[in-house]
């Protein structure tokens, strides 16, 4: 398995100093790169690593054009990341084992199913009553998609996805029947745009009256949570264990760090960048990074720390008190 340095260029484009005819035989990590290897740097900060690097070819950036010349061949492109990121596509394509399209034996899809004849259904999956997958979407093994759901065009649902188990509602019973819960039945279903992933076991709640909906170009990491009748706006990015509440609305082009958590009906702007673990408590309407993590300490002086947080609204009252009483002093 090799790509030729020039077939890259030819495919991706970017300024290429070296032999086009030279081959790489796996795309590494600057670290671990050796003389067979294309690696990237995209950030000015770890430029010690590129002179130390065995790489046969560096991607970078304008900025490094130097000195990744002085050291070997390179690549420099505007955003050497993203550079990266289309050069695995293309290796994936030029590497990968054919997969045809079609459902697996396995499978189980319901006759009022519509599948794309485009579209691959993989092992164990089940594809209920009424739902909708578009062509060039791939199921990979045991991923269910609920009865009257629909997903896009080109999208990647990776093992063990749930799309449109019920939402949690439930309201309460009251004393009439001892106190228990009576279920809210999810009559909504989920409506999934193009070009979205989604990752392993992450679950996709349906609606409990309209729809649940996740806009194009949306990528969810794995055990991402999602409630009913939430709206994620198109190229929105999620990182593992994030959860959003029912009924929040996420704009377009937001990212939401790993174990973050937004609360129910609550909405986001466009462009809101949340901190891993922040707990989201109320709706933002500015584009702009948030955070809200408690750091990290030895118990004992987390407890100090904790404790004194609890004081924080009286000690605040006490300092308003004390400067109104300064205004009326003579």
């Amino acid at each position: 398995m090799a790509l030729r340095l020039g077939a890259i260029v030819e495919a991706l484009g970017g300024e290429f100093h070296g032999d086009p005819q030279a081959l790489v035989e796996r795309i590494a990590p600057l670290d671990a790169a050796g003389p067979e290897s294309l690696s990237f740097l995209s950030n000015p900060r770890y430029q010690q690593q590129l002179s130390g690097s065995s790489a046969g070819c560096v991607i970078v950036g304008p900025a490094l054009r130097e000195v990744a010349m002085a050291r070997g061949a390179c690549i420099v492109a505007d955003d050497p990341y993203a550079y990266f990121a289309r050069t695995t596509q293309l290796w994936k394509r030029q590497h990968a084992r054919g997969e045809e399209p079609g459902i697996h034996p396995s499978a189980v899809v319901d006759p009022e199913a519509v599948v794309d004849p485009q579209a691959r259904i993989g092992p164990l999956c089940v594809v209920e009553r009424g739902a909708r997958i578009g062509a060039g979407t791939v199921l990979k093994s045991r991923v269910t998609v609920g009865e009257d759901c629909s997903i896009g065009e080109r999208c990647l649902l990776h093992p063990g996805v749930v799309i449109g188990a019920d939402g949690f509602g439930f309201a309460p019973g009251g004393s009439g029947n001892g106190g228990a819960w009576v279920k809210i039945e999810q009559l909504g279903a989920v409506r999934i745009g193009n070009d979205v992933e989604i990752g392993a076991n992450t679950c996709i709640d349906r609606g409990a009256l309209a729809d649940t909906v996740i806009e194009d170009g949306v990528k969810l990491d794995n055990l991402v949570q999602i409630g009913h009748n939430v709206h994620v706006g198109r190229h929105t990015a999620m990182a593992g264990c994030a959860g959003v509440a029912g009924s929040a609305v996420i704009g377009a082009h937001c990212s939401i760090g790993g174990g973050a958590i937004v609360l129910g009906h609550l909405a986001l702007a466009d462009g809101v960048s949340i901190s891993a673990a922040t707990v989201v408590m109320r709706s933002i309407s500015k584009p702009g990074l948030y955070s809200g993590v408690f750091p990290i300490d030895d118990n004992a002086k987390w407890e100090k720390n904790a404790a004194t947080l609890k004081q924080l609204h009286s000690l605040r009252e006490r300092i308003k008190a004390l400067e109104q009483s300064e205004k009326h002093t003579p």
